[in-house]
């Protein structure tokens, strides 16, 4: 599937912030799951396959953030993974979480912070719900955590079943780790950072599932 061609309207009418967007992974879930989507990453996103804004993620949740129905943030997650330790300094990298979340929580908005598991165990973000590919039948290990507004619960997902032969184990190239996500449009560099769209997609229900109670 090439996500340039897909069409921006979707059915139920309601718009994401994806913050700190990178090359479109969450996006896509959010955009699968019925929502329109504006990407912000401070960086160019030349393959990014919705509207897109290059701009600092915290200046604009704050300016515009009010204006979406569900605000998400990816903030950097470089500062809190292990593999940081292994290959560089975290201190070199900013602390973007506590900040992102007050600016998320100003807009009076629903949002969701995903991030490495590590940031969970350091008690810098609550996992309500802890994710992995092996859940939504994909071949790839890839654990991030969700922390939500509305917090945990809802639809249980099965827990992660991690086997010899899965990809993620076997290293295979760069290219098949990436389509196995299910993020085909991404070159092989962008796709090391991104996340599953199922991850979002899943995200995406348990909102619109919440908001259905809600409103009844």
């Amino acid at each position: 599937m090439n996500a340039r061609v897909l069409p921006l309207r979707r059915p139920n009418g309601r718009r994401v912030l994806d913050v700190c967007c990178g090359a479109g992974g969450l996006s896509m879930g959010y955009y699968l799951a019925g929502f329109d989507v504006v990407g912000v990453d401070i960086r160019p996103q030349p393959n990014y396959p919705f509207p897109f804004v290059q701009a600092d993620g915290i200046e604009y949740t704050a300016a515009h953030g009010h204006n979406f129905d569900l605000v998400h943030g990816s903030w950097p997650c470089e500062r809190y993974a292990t593999v940081t330790r292994w290959r560089g300094n975290p201190d070199d990298h900013p602390d973007l979480i506590g900040p992102g979340r007050e600016v998320m929580q100003a807009t009076g908005r629903p949002w969701v912070i995903e991030n490495v598991p590590e940031t969970a165990t350091a008690g810098l973000l609550r996992p309500d719900y802890l994710l992995c590919g092996t859940q939504f039948g994909l071949k790839v290990r890839r654990h991030r955590v969700f922390e939500t507004s509305w917090g945990g619960g809802g639809d249980l997902v099965p827990p992660c079943w991690h086997r010899r032969g899965l990809l993620a184990f076997e290293h295979k190239n760069e290219r098949a780790y990436a389509d196995a996500m299910g993020c085909t449009w991404m070159t092989n560099l962008e796709a090391r950072k991104a996340v599953p769209p199922a991850y979002s997609h899943f995200i995406a229900t348990q909102f619109l599932a919440l908001e259905g109670r809600t409103a009844a």
